[in-house]
């Protein structure tokens, strides 16, 4: 049986994993291929988009890898013209970057201001400034902006610069789901809630915010906010992301899809 990307050429931006275990991206970039698509994976740190390449490749997939700093507009250009030049197209756009700094706008410099911007937002600005293009000569393309429930609520701590652009993030999404629509092209997000991944386990200021730094003390305080009992892991975005990126969701576009596991329906 066919797979539900069979055919399709997907670009993952942040497919790599900064840690041990799946990341979303790795995890995405990797469901894709098995599901039939072959993959592009870009990252900043080249070695780790080469890990989930290979990882691909290992399974039998096709998977090509490549360096690419979303802060750098020749970094972006060269991302797409390289999955162009090995693949002939894009058909989807997974843009999964994002970083996360804890401070409100007393305690941020202007400094770790503009870089979260400059990661976080305008790099999938300048991402999609040199996709769509693409998917408009071809007349069809899913585009993926994963997002998170930061965007549209408080997390009990100051965490300014990724609600900000979290939530840009979603504007930009549903206007871009407008404006295309007529050319073919969906344009969804999706915000993840309160994740397991080697993003938040690496993040000192989270586990500082949460349990004076204990990690593991954490990942209990967070377990215990879900409704469900327990945090979701990259495959739970991954699996929403292959939703979107498939011909199931045609008729879906502009969409804010929650993976939380209920959390942002409790009122603490």
């Amino acid at each position: 049986m066919a797979g539900r990307l069979e055919g399709k050429i997907a670009l993952i931006v942040g497919a790599g994993s900064i840690g041990p275990g799946w990341g979303n991206g790795k995890a995405t970039a990797t469901l894709f291929a098995r599901e039939g698509a072959s993959v592009m994976c870009a990252d900043v740190n080249l070695a780790a988009a080469e890990e989930t390449a290979q990882l691909i490749r290992d399974e039998g997939g096709v998977a090509e890898a490549v360096a690419a700093d979303v802060s750098s507009h020749a970094d972006i250009q060269a991302m797409v013209e390289a999955t162009v030049a090995r693949f002939g197209r894009i058909d989807v756009l997974d843009y999964n970057v994002g970083l996360a700094h804890v401070g409100g706008v007393v305690e941020l410099s202007e400094e770790d201001w503009d870089r979260m911007h400059d990661i976080n937002l305008k790099g999938c600005f300048l991402t999609l400034k040199h996709v769509i293009p693409l998917m408009e000569a071809q007349g069809s393309g899913s585009i993926i902006n994963i997002s998170s429930i930061a965007s549209i609520r408080y997390l009990g701590f100051a965490y300014t610069t990724y609600y900000t652009t979290k939530a840009a993030l979603n504007q930009l999404t549903k206007a871009l789901a407008v404006q295309y629509a007529p050319k073919g092209i969906r344009v969804n997000a999706i915000l993840p809630g309160l994740m397991k991944t080697p993003m938040v386990e690496k993040s000192a200021g989270l586990a500082k915010e949460y349990a004076g730094g204990d990690v593991d003390k954490m990942w209990a305080v967070r377990n215990a906010q879900c409704p469900m009992g327990h945090m979701g892991d990259a495959w739970d975005v991954a699996y929403a992301a292959l939703f979107l990126a498939s011909d199931e969701s045609k008729y879906v576009t502009g969409l804010e899809m929650l993976v939380d596991g209920g959390i942002t329906l409790k009122c603490s």
